[in-house]
């Protein structure tokens, strides 16, 4: 670490190598130590790579080691590359004439991950290696090529940074039908922003300046393009109101367009805010009021799996029917109509976000059929059927997304499908997914925004987890013909994925196992970045994982004991010895 805390307050400071850095250094403020007199390339290039480590908002340190049309050049927010260990820095051939003018040193280490520009992580492993050049100015060497953005050891990453949700509306398909269908649900978009850096100020800066590109075609944002923050630095005020000035760009919102923007900000400074925000103030670049929203106002715009509701648990219990789980209860009850009746026998289920209408897949694997979770409900004809010969060929659990349509997939190896009913009634639409290349979906979980769909892969003998975007097309009359683009994989550590889950507006709980390794229940963010979430408790032999998006609800689980539940800062109970599938609606 190159730097220093602001305690001692005499003493000589001296650079610390990367590998010496401790968990304490997290709470430390870090500073860059300028180069000295006379330093050789070796050592200009380390202190360089350490003075990009440290917590000065504009690299005024780390452009010291460079020329001056370098630093005027060189753009360290263009691109981050993250490597698990520190850049290892090594001379292409040692100075042995004290005249030479120019010196290349070699950077490699193992690459995990790279930040764009817009500050989307995305896993990309292999082996990274680029150069820097180095010349003499006025006598001392200076680098004149420096690497392409930054680089940086995991460990300073995770110091450095901070994962933040910034919030768009999804751009929802105007065809659907479904009763209680979506309108203005907000989803979720994560971004890493520097952590020590005025951090309400630059995530308001990351929200203007508009979603990823992985998430762009499928949102919205309410602000007028080009809008820019006025104020250089913005704080809650003593009744931790947060009170925003725009540029001239948004001057002229209606009403109804500047509480969306109030909403999209709301909900992406609450978790960087000191303080719960009482409310939002949108201003004018003069300081006149634009719109003013609270927390209680703003619930009406939240992501669709935030939003309160009766929400049970499900599973399929030891006779093939259709049970349900309150919180407030251990004890299991059979759900009314044709699903907890027994008229079906049942492997797998669904249940839509209504809590009204449930999906069950046959015993067998291959049919699908919709009923109302009502007595006196009939069961009706069925609705998808698949041609595979096994059950584990056939159909998968299905899923609903907020708009209240069902997604499933045919694993039928001689037609794998992923198909979608529009309102869980209509005949089944083929969803194209081009990135899938030979791999067949064994899964799938749809986020309640039904934007965004969590895929379990299976390609060569490995289950990936893979997160895709779902993209609408408006192609007149009928149905918009769907795909599901730009697969990313979500837990790339893991060579195996049992089962995933929704657990979070950006996150999700996974079984699977590492190469070699045993099996593990963990959180994922779905950016592909480690979830700062403790460590959830062992479970052996877990087969399934449920989780709510709203993180208070208990996880649920088929494990070799049975149905067990998670409640939040406790350990796992039992609920009963038999069932399987467990699901939350969704």
């Amino acid at each position: 670490m190159t730097g220093c805390a602001s305690m001692p307050d005499s003493g000589e400071v001296h650079r610390v190598d990367a590998s010496q850095r401790t968990d304490a250094d997290a709470q430390v403020r870090v500073f860059g130590v300028p180069p000295r007199a006379g330093e050789g390339p070796n050592d200009i290039v380390r202190g360089f790579l350490e003075a990009v480590t440290s917590d000065e908002a504009d690299y005024k340190t780390a452009r010291l080691y460079l020329t001056r049309a370098a630093s005027k050049n060189w753009q360290p927010f263009s691109q981050t590359t993250v490597l698990e260990d520190g850049p290892n820095p090594s001379m292409d051939s040692p100075i042995r004439d004290p005249e030479e003018k120019t010196a290349v040193a070699e950077l490699s280490g193992k690459q995990i991950a790279t930040v764009d520009r817009k500050q989307a992580y995305k896993p990309a492993e292999g082996t990274y290696r680029t150069t820097i050049h180095l010349t003499r100015v006025g006598g001392e060497w200076r680098i004149d090529a420096p690497p392409t953005g930054l680089v940086l050891g995991k460990s300073d990453f995770d110091r450095i940074y901070r994962s933040v949700n910034k919030y768009y509306f999804a751009a929802t398909d105007r065809d659907d039908r479904a009763s209680g269908s979506q309108k203005d649900v907000l989803v979720a978009d994560p971004v890493y922003l520097r952590r020590r850096i005025d951090p309400l100020t630059s995530t308001v800066k990351a929200l203007l300046e508009g979603p990823t590109s992985w998430l762009e075609n499928v949102v919205d944002t309410k602000f007028p393009s080009s809008t820019r923050l006025v104020d250089s630095s913005l704080s809650l005020d003593d009744s931790n109101a947060l009170r925003v000035r725009l540029s001239s760009r948004a001057l002229h919102v209606g009403q109804s367009q500047c509480t969306r923007m109030a909403a999209q900000l709301l909900y992406t400074v609450q978790d960087q805010a000191s303080a719960k925000i009482s409310r939002v103030e949108l201003a004018g670049k003069d300081g006149s009021e634009l719109c003013v929203l609270n927390p209680g106002e703003a619930a009406a715009y939240a992501p669709a799996g935030l939003r309160k509701h009766a929400e049970r648990q499900y599973f399929v219990d030891g006779e093939h029917r259709l049970a349900s789980l309150s919180d407030a209860s251990d004890e299991p009850s059979r759900v009314e109509g044709p699903f907890g009746d027994g008229t079906v026998q049942l492997g797998s289920v669904g249940v839509d976000r209504s809590e009204r209408l449930a999906a069950g897949v046959s015993l067998d694997g291959r049919s699908l059929y919709v009923a109302p979770m009502s007595s006196g409900a009939e069961r009706g004809g069925v609705k998808l059927r698949s041609r595979a010969k096994s059950e584990k060929d056939a159909l998968s659990a299905p899923s609903w997304d907020g708009n209240g349509n069902l997604w499933i997939a045919d694993r039928d190896p001689e037609r794998p499908r992923l198909l979608r009913l529009a309102a869980g009634t209509d005949e089944a639409q083929e969803v194209e997914v081009p990135s899938l290349g030979g791999g067949r979906i064994e899964g799938l979980r749809v986020s309640s925004d039904g934007v965004r769909i969590a895929l379990l892969i299976t390609r060569d003998g490995r289950t990936s987890l893979e997160l895709g975007r779902v993209e609408r097309t408006d192609a007149g009359a009928g149905e918009p013909p769907l795909s599901v683009s730009d697969l990313l994989s979500v837990a790339p550590q893991l060579e195996h994925v049992e089962s995933a889950s929704w657990a979070g507006t950006s996150r999700l709980v996974v079984v699977g196992r590492e190469p070699g390794g045993v099996q593990q229940l963990q959180y994922v963010e779905t950016d592909g970045s480690s979830s700062n979430t403790p460590t959830l408790p062992g479970i052996s032999g877990v087969e399934a994982v449920a989780a709510s998006e709203d993180e208070s609800k208990p996880l649920i689980a088929h494990s070799d004991d049975g149905i067990v539940r998670l409640p939040v800062d406790a350990n796992w109970k039992l609920v009963t010895e038999k069932g399987k599938a467990p699901v939350y609606p969704g």
